[in-house]
């Protein structure tokens, strides 16, 4: 048995900047985080005593024979690119929902390269976990995702990640103290705000617009290093107040980022006290962030009753396997 813990995402800056149509030609970058909420794959190897070979459980429970059969496809293409021959099961649970913005996919698909290599009785890289997830999601998946969520997930904590050039996927530790760290995280709220959605079919659209957005794309893949600088200098109300710029960016990068729902909650939420903030991932529902001095927090969420709140810290770790014992191989000869 073997599991692996995963966590999820917040981006603060840069995100667009990380598809490939876009690095490919103007480079990008991404201010972000993982935070203390995790997604679990739990892998065994599953004795053959069963009609089916695999079991893979998730939302739904799926008993195949062979690869072809699996509909998650993730999980489908894992499978191929590691050209399993062996029956396995496999188990998600997550801490948060998915189709949220909080690179929940990515989470996953690294997490279960990790648990599988772990299962073969491999240890590999973080590195190498981010990059074959990038390949599988966007190549294998073909789905229209970045190479923020894939990274972040791999390697854990608060970093600065460059795309694109000789020296495509760059990752840098922000190097803050601990007290810089812990202002930070006290000035952040994040809510669900009860929507999901499919974030493939809203960055299809975003990068279907990329030729059209350059001004703005451009100023976004500025942002990230000025955001940095106001971090270092303790400038934390300017830094929230980029958060708000960029969402106002953000927004027109595609009809579908923003509902009217989700602009009502912002306006209610600035004018209760709000600098910044943003919704995360692709939009158009899920996680949204906000930046809110201590001191006007209990106004904010006064404002917005009747979401939940979601309290998180930040975390440096990255995908772990947490629980290690490989169980014996079956085998029908």
């Amino acid at each position: 048995m073997i599991i692996s813990r995963t966590p999820f995402r917040v981006s603060f800056f840069g995100g667009g900047t990380d598809y490939p149509p876009w690095y490919e030609q103007h480079g990008g970058a991404v201010l972000g985080t993982t935070i203390n909420k995790y997604c679990y794959i739990t892998c065994r190897h599953l004795p053959p005593f069963f009609e089916h070979k695999s079991r893979i459980i998730y939302s739904k429970m799926e008993h195949v024979k062979k690869i072809s059969d699996i509909e998650h496809p993730a999980v489908r293409e894992v499978f191929r690119f590691l050209k399993l021959k062996e029956g396995v099961e496999i188990h998600h649970d997550g801490d948060l929902p998915a189709r949220t913005g909080l690179g929940s996919s990515s989470s996953f698909t690294v997490g279960l390269l990790n648990s599988l290599y772990a299962l073969k009785g491999e240890m590999v890289t973080k590195e190498r976990l981010a990059k074959e997830a990038i390949h599988i999601e966007q190549n294998m998946c073909k789905e229209n995702v970045g190479c923020q969520d894939q990274m972040l997930a791999a390697h854990g904590g608060f970093n600065y990640i460059k795309f694109g050039g000789t020296k495509h996927l760059q990752i840098q530790k922000v190097s803050l103290t601990a007290k810089k760290i812990e202002t930070l995280e006290s000035h952040l709220m994040l809510y669900f705000t009860g929507f999901s959605r499919t974030a493939s079919e809203i960055a299809a659209h975003q990068v279907k617009n990329i030729p059209k957005k350059e001004k703005e794309l451009t100023r976004m893949h500025q942002m990230v290093k000025h955001a940095i600088d106001l971090l270092n200098a303790g400038r934390l109300k300017e830094f929230g107040e980029l958060l708000d710029e960029s969402w106002n960016i953000k927004r027109t990068l595609s009809t579908r980022v923003s509902t009217s729902k989700i602009d009502a909650m912002y306006d209610a939420a600035k004018k209760a006290g709000a600098v910044g903030g943003k919704l995360l991932g692709a939009g158009g529902g899920g996680f949204v962030l906000l930046f809110v001095p201590p001191a006007q927090q209990k106004k904010v969420n006064e404002s917005l009753k009747k979401l939940l709140l979601v309290p998180f810290k930040f975390e440096n770790l990255g995908t772990q396997i947490i629980f290690y014992q490989p169980n014996g191989e079956y085998s029908d000869k």
